[in-house]
């Protein structure tokens, strides 16, 4: 189906100037994305809302197929060692968007640029499974100790520190991705510009206006690119979900995520068919920052778990079929028992608090000494409700909460500085492994913005991840989270799900747990005019 377009850009857009002509851009896909980027690099995305635009962009070793399981991608077989350490790798013969051929040296490039301290790459840590990583890392060797290697541009060699059963699938994730050696040697940070940027997927970049748009279109040099529909990708920014709503009614969007908890009985009664609710491999939680007093003291920390009304949150405010949370590990997640929780799980509610209020006057705190405090989150209108409950809920126990919005770029930076007291925040699975939730909690974690340190925590995770045996290592794992548990290392909320609109007319939508639809994998049949 063909759509045009027309529209003005900013003066911040970068690669189109002034007001564009009219177009036709083939068929065309408009998709609600939740925040604005702070990067398209896939060492320095962040995000959900910028993976989702990189992942149509780049491909690694493994990449998603249409219900997110892990597919071959630059590479096209492999093979294993018998103890699960050492990965050889065939390379696809497949070009980057300027005709380059891309090589087992892109990958060496890429993987060693990620763990470069000088590159100070967030997730870094994502693959410390990597033989020598976490060293180079730290600056205690050199990126060339890596345990990757290119013994000729086709075949591609990776030594791990210890087996991974979960790898195929967390070669899907952006840390994992190529980055063109030939275009970063002489861009540098700048590579990722439209002028640049080169790409080895489904989609190259055509323009980017900031707080506006991205535009992706059609690679015709992607090795797959006969069964690519969709010829132009359109991502928004739609954080305030209430606005976004009205947009896609209006028919400007065609997919939106997330959408607003507060409409989710009209949607259910008015565009059932639209609503895509389903188990998600994501937690949403509290943070309590231990390097500001007083959420070093444990008493503090149990009290606010204790006093933390999750089916409030769950049952009453957003109402879209979520569990309330209290472990870490959300359940249906891959060789893992399950079994950890909050030791007052079964504790009724009025003991709960009437114990938080005794930790909490032991602590030094009561109705005539109030803790005040800080809470920051996101600027999203279901953010904002739940941060309301919590201020409620915290005032019970004599602690009063000024809420503080922030842009998503500005939180997560707010977070990784540590400069929060106590913060709302989400994690959705990497890949479907218990070790991607509890690596939060790892001492120096690049996520573990709570600065939770426990050396014997750390110890459990090292010792699972040496087992072949999975039952054994699903049981370590569990001790693991236990243990953090008992900690209150995290106050959990809730087990999340996915909350996407997808008009029926857009078609190879699968509904998956880790919320991925790659735009290769999606057509438009029998849009309205409008």
């Amino acid at each position: 189906m063909l759509r045009r377009r027309t529209f003005c850009a900013s003066s911040l857009a970068v690669a189109v100037a002034g007001c564009s002509k009219t177009r036709v851009e083939g068929m065309v896909l408009n998709r609600g994305n939740s925040g604005e980027p702070s990067s398209l690099d896939p060492h320095h995305i962040q995000g959900t809302w910028e993976s989702s635009i990189v992942g149509d962009m780049l491909v690694g070793l493994t990449t998603d197929d249409a219900a997110a399981r892990p597919i071959p991608g630059a590479a096209t077989h492999w093979e294993v060692s018998p103890d699960g350490k050492t990965w050889t790798f065939h390379m696809r013969k497949h070009v980057w968007s300027d005709g380059m051929p891309v090589t087992a040296h892109d990958f060496v490039f890429a993987w060693r640029r990620l763990m470069d301290p000088k590159n100070a790459a967030l997730y870094a840590y994502n693959l410390w499974v990597v033989k020598n990583a976490e060293a180079i890392s730290g600056g205690r060797l050199p990126p060339s100790a890596l345990g990757i290697a290119a013994p000729d541009p086709a075949t591609l060699v990776v030594t791990l520190e210890h087996p991974a059963p979960y790898l195929l699938e967390l070669l899907t994730h952006e840390t994992a991705y190529p980055v063109p050696r030939h275009v970063v040697e002489k861009a540098g940070d700048q590579w990722t510009r439209p002028e640049h940027i080169v790409s080895n997927g489904p989609y190259v970049l055509r323009e980017w206006v900031p707080n506006d748009h991205i535009a992706l279109v059609k690679n015709p040099r992607f090795y797959d690119a006969h069964r690519v529909r969709i010829d132009t990708v359109y991502f928004y920014p739609t954080m305030d979900s209430e606005a976004a709503l009205k947009r896609f009614r209006a028919g400007q969007l065609d997919t939106q995520n997330p959408l607003p908890a507060t409409e989710i009985d009209w949607i259910r009664a008015n565009m059932p068919k639209a609503l895509d609710l389903h188990p998600y491999l994501g937690v949403a939680y509290v943070m309590a920052n231990y390097r500001r007093a007083p959420f070093a003291d444990a008493r503090v920390r149990r009290a606010i778990n204790l006093a933390y009304g999750r089916e409030l949150i769950t049952d009453r405010i957003l109402r879209l079929g979520e569990r309330p949370a209290y472990g870490i590990v959300p359940p249906g997640t891959a060789n893992y028992p399950g079994g950890a929780a909050l030791p007052f799980r079964s504790m009724p509610p009025g003991a709960r608090l009437a114990k938080a209020r005794a930790l909490m006057s032991q602590a030094g705190y009561g109705p005539a000494r109030r803790l005040k405090t800080t809470y920051s989150t996101d600027t999203s209108p279901d953010s904002r409700r739940i941060a309301t409950a919590t201020q409620a809920m915290m005032r019970d126990i004599h602690i009063d909460l000024e809420i503080v919005q922030s842009e998503l770029q500005i939180l997560f930076a707010r977070l990784r500085a540590h400069d929060f007291d106590l913060a709302g925040a989400s994690w959705i699975a990497d890949f479907d492994d218990a070790s991607n939730f509890l690596d939060l909690l790892r001492s120096g974690s690049g996520n573990n913005y709570g600065g939770y340190a426990n050396p014997a925590y750390d110890a459990l995770l090292d010792k699972a991840q040496n087992l072949t045996d999975l039952a054994a290592r699903g049981q370590l794992l569990v001790q693991a989270e236990q243990m953090a548990l008992n900690d209150d290392a995290w106050i959990p909320m809730r087990f999340m799900v996915t909350r996407n609109l997808v008009e029926p007319y857009v078609k190879g939508w699968t509904p998956n747990a880790q919320n991925r639809n790659r735009t290769r994998w999606l057509r438009i049949e029998g849009r309205p005019r409008r």
